[in-house]
């Protein structure tokens, strides 16, 4: 494996088809998947020459917690599918690797047991709890409220699911999950029913009335950060730095919720301007390799986030995959970097890209 796409490829492999394209699928066509990705070509670099780069400094500040370097984990449901540690295994790969992990609502492991598997090996590695927006509030509050005291350092709630996309190739291989497979956030409430059942029970819990001044409502039952999931235009993002959050993070959902929707790239530098450094900014979807990082940064995330590549790496070598993918990418990285006259996380700024 020397590359993301490597490690894709293994685990299509690894992979039954029905497992392949409930992780690899996205909405509709699929245009936005394929986008993703393929806008970073779009972008291109205009590197500095005659820098002092013996020396690279990685190293980013995410809500005031330091990460080894901006790459960070982003929310993904039922890790276990892929791997039998599921989500123990990818928490343990960023702990020790110094970095972020977003926990899914849909997490195999309970949000505790993901807390404790970090804290065995690395207590200063941050972690976010995924929100979905919940019809019930009890239920809702009750997830926050486990957040907080199992000690993670946001809440990330995803807005841009008020209904499922329509997932075509979900509908010609439909998900089975195994018969004893849990949702580990819910196992702790009276909720009697087999696991495809509970997974139909969560997501209809998803409320599509769920609006700003809800919002308002979050914040005043929580200390913990807002970060808003799924904001792909400057004035949303702005009206979320009116409602207080404190990170808009520019994310199409990796393509499975409307198809058609611009990449996130391309709205990046929209709803960094937009926001005018009163939030922190983050990506994720169609991150692939180190440059595409560095052009986010240098469009002004403060962070990239990958979902499927973390699937892959778990899916092939469980907690030593998901490690290798995250060091791969540091690594390209750092390479970028050096060949583009960076020293350091805070020599990146716009000028070093030029768009088609």
């Amino acid at each position: 494996m020397i590359n993301l796409f490597d490690y894709e490829a293994a685990a299509q492999g690894n992979l039954s088809e029905m497992l392949w394209n409930f992780y690899a699928g996205g909405a509709w066509d699929e245009m936005t998947v394929r986008e993703n990705h393929t806008a970073f070509s779009q972008v291109w670099l205009r590197p500095r020459v005659l820098n002092n780069v013996s020396q690279r400094d990685l190293q980013v500040s995410v809500l005031a917690r330091k990460l080894r370097f901006p790459i960070a984990i982003s929310p993904s449901a039922f890790h276990r599918l892929a791997h039998p540690d599921g989500e123990l295994a990818t928490v343990r790969a960023a702990a020790s690797l110094g970095t972020l992990m977003a926990v899914s609502t849909f997490s195999n492991n309970s949000l505790e047991e993901i807390a404790i598997a970090r804290d065995r090996v690395n207590k200063l590695a941050p972690l976010w709890f995924q929100l979905y927006p919940l019809r019930d509030r009890g239920l809702l509050r009750s997830l926050v409220q486990r957040a907080q005291t199992a000690g993670y350092t946001a809440i990330c709630v995803t807005v841009d699911t008020a209904v499922s996309g329509r997932r075509e190739r979900d509908l010609r291989t439909p998900l089975i999950p195994p018969a004893d497979m849990v949702l580990g956030n819910f196992a702790a409430y009276p909720l009697q029913m087999d696991a495809r059942s509970l997974i139909q029970y969560v997501t209809n819990q998803i409320d599509p009335s769920f609006n700003w001044e809800d919002l308002r409502w979050l914040r005043s039952i929580t200390s913990l950060p807002i970060v808003l999931k799924g904001i792909l235009r400057g004035d949303d993002a702005a009206k979320a730095v009116d409602y207080g959050v404190a990170g808009v993070f520019v994310s199409n959902h990796g393509g499975r919720q409307l198809d058609g929707t611009i990449p996130t790239i391309r709205a990046l530098p929209e709803v960094v301007d937009a926001v005018k450094g009163y939030a922190e900014v983050y990506l994720d979807s169609g991150i692939r390799r180190g440059t595409d990082v560095l052009k986010a940064l240098a469009l002004g995330a403060r962070c990239v986030f990958i979902g499927r590549p973390i699937v892959w790496g778990l899916s092939v070598n469980g907690e030593d995959g998901v490690r290798d993918v995250l060091e791969m990418l540091g690594h390209e990285l750092s390479l970028a970097m050096a060949l583009s006259g960076c020293a350091s996380i805070a020599n990146i700024d716009r000028t070093l890209v030029v768009t088609k």
